[in-house]
């Protein structure tokens, strides 16, 4: 069957009893999604857009334990994401790999370097043995070549880890499928069925097809993200999440060479930034910023965020003079953070936060880092309601024990081979056994296979050409205008896969076009630069879903 068919198929089978929905397919639900299966409950989770295609694709991309936390006095916070971040750098290699950070400090700064030093020793004993060392000016400029010199006094090296954030998502979502669960994207959740005032069910509707279920659950987990107060509000919940915008700026690694991380100091506000290598290019951010924008809409950045940032790059990397025009790609997510108010969204918690109202289990709040912790900590609420499982395992772990892709299969480099197994877990060798002769190649300017394009086009759900393009793979970020140059050769080796006519390929290569214009662009110069506190007008009319005719009504897609 072809991912069209697939879907339709799930969406028929479905059934009308549960023991959990989880609403929401973000790195929380799919956590949660796994557990609960992992455990024995029978599972449905399911998401008004793709899997991932909120705050989870849209993170910073970094596993790391919150330094930045410990500097705010929250030990247990950083002490749970050190020790979240080491397990998963143990069980997800080739998905989470370490990357080292760099800590340049100046003549007159605050904190300085004593009070760097003091956080790092402490930061690193609470996982598996310190790991960071001082630097003097001549050690840390032949690391970070283009760095401001002027009042240089040195600094620290540190290591941490990042990941890709919605291949995370993706094979916790698989791991969830292979423990029993039905994952289905591009399902609302449209309203909660109650019984004697509590929860006992979810009206779903298919967004693709327009056909909606009525479905009784014995609990409903909402870990919608920053849309979570929309089904709150049927159990009479109030106002909970402040949506907060963190933005970044996307720039080949010709352009802004780092070899590692580098954390800085915004000249402006002191705000601490940061530029990255990751999936070679090179990552800038972030900011964070009280988002008004309609949540059920991409955001975008604003003009004056990529003037802040750009400020901040040009303070930090003079040599360079880095402009909007160097970028090639920028993206914004909006975290689900929990308000209390606090002038500065930057005080605001990152703490995760269970709230149990008339049988709606919400879990929000929470760090990409220690999202096994969060699904736990639902898994036990959740038990107290359904009387079940009768042990919960604190001890499984956080990605299953992927199946080993042996270096040299089919002539892979070894670090494809640790790659894919990293990527894809328990289904790698399938991935690399099915693929075509030429298929075992590089995607030109990113780190995929053209095998893998083929793969989740045929296996992992997507249902237009952006879930494709900006989530299963990230072609839209990695590549100028989203990968256009090379559409052509993504229709000959995905739209089949996808059950696509021509007519659907016109439609969705338009409706993405629109989209990375849109919301994925670097907007031109703002005046005057600032901190970004404007949200820009950085919209379209892109949203809703694209249907093209029924497969067969055209000529099939070549």
């Amino acid at each position: 069957m072809n991912a069209r068919e697939r879907r339709a198929a799930a969406w028929s089978g479905l059934s009308s009893a549960w023991d959990v929905i989880v609403v929401g397919g973000g790195i929380t639900g799919a956590g949660v999604a796994r557990e609960a299966a992992r455990h024995g409950l029978s599972t449905l989770l399911v998401d008004r857009g793709d899997f991932a295609s909120g705050t989870s694709s849209r993170s910073s991309k970094l596993v790391h334990g919150g330094l930045r936390y410990l500097a705010e006095g929250n030990v247990r916070l950083t002490w749970e994401s050190v020790r979240e971040r080491d397990r998963l750098l143990a069980e997800g290699p080739g998905l989470v790999e370490p990357i080292g950070f760099l800590l340049p400090t100046y003549r007159g700064q605050r904190p300085g370097r004593a009070a760097y030093g003091a956080g790092l020793l402490a930061y690193h004993l609470m996982g598996s043995g310190a790991r960071h060392r001082r630097l003097s000016p001549a050690d840390l400029a032949p690391m970070a070549p283009h760095v401001l010199e002027e009042g240089l006094t040195g600094g620290y090296w540190y290591r941490d880890s990042q990941t890709d954030d919605a291949r995370l998502v993706l094979r916790v979502l698989d791991e969830a499928v292979l423990a029993g669960a039905t994952v289905l994207n591009h399902v609302d959740a449209e309203a909660l069925v109650l019984a004697s005032g509590a929860v006992s069910g979810l009206v779903v509707r298919d967004t693709v097809g327009g056909t909606a279920r009525r479905l009784r659950a014995r609990a409903v987990v909402n870990a919608a993200g920053a849309a979570a107060d929309r089904l709150r509000a049927a159990v009479g919940g109030g106002t909970l999440i402040r949506p907060l915008r963190g933005s970044h700026l996307v720039f080949p690694a010709w352009r802004f060479p780092v070899a590692q991380a580098v954390s800085f100091r915004h000249p402006g506000d002191g705000r601490p930034l940061f530029a990255f290598p990751w999936e070679g290019t090179t990552l800038l951010g972030t900011t964070d910023l009280d988002h008004d924008g309609p949540l059920d809409e991409e955001p975008a950045i604003s003009p004056a965020e990529a003037d802040y940032l750009l400020a901040g790059a040009r303070g930090a990397f003079p040599a360079l003079s880095l402009a909007a025009a160097d970028a090639i790609a920028s993206f914004a997510g909006v975290r689900p953070v929990v308000g209390t108010g606090k002038a500065d969204p930057s005080r605001e918690s990152r703490d995760q936060v269970l709230l149990d109202e008339k049988g709606l289990l919400t879990v929000t709040g929470g760090k990409l880092t220690t999202f096994r912790r969060s699904a736990l900590a639902a898994l036990v609420a959740l038990r107290a309601r359904l009387r079940r499982p009768a042990r919960i395992d604190f001890a499984l772990a956080a990605l299953e024990t992927a199946a080993p892709v042996p270096a040299g299969t089919r002539g892979l480099p070894a670090a494809d081979a640790r790659r894919l197994s990293g990527r894809y877990g328990a289904r790698a060798p399938r991935l690399v056994e099915g693929a075509r002769a030429d298929e075992l190649r590089r995607i030109p300017g990113t780190p995929y296979l053209w095998a893998e394009l083929r793969w989740a086009a045929r296996n992992e759900g997507a249902v237009h050409l952006d879930d494709l393009l900006l989530r299963r793979l990230r072609l839209g970020l990695l590549l100028p205008e989203g990968g256009a140059e090379l559409l052509p050769l993504v229709r000959a080796a995905a739209c089949a896969e996808l059950g696509w006519d021509n007519r659907d390929w016109e439609m969705e290569e338009e409706r993405y076009r629109a989209l990375i214009r849109a919301k994925y662009g670097v907007p031109r110069p703002a005046a005057p630069a600032g901190r970004g506190d404007d949200p820009g007008d950085v919209r379209s009319d892109v949203r809703g879903d694209v249907r093209g005719g029924e497969p067969g009504g055209e000529r099939a897609c070549a």
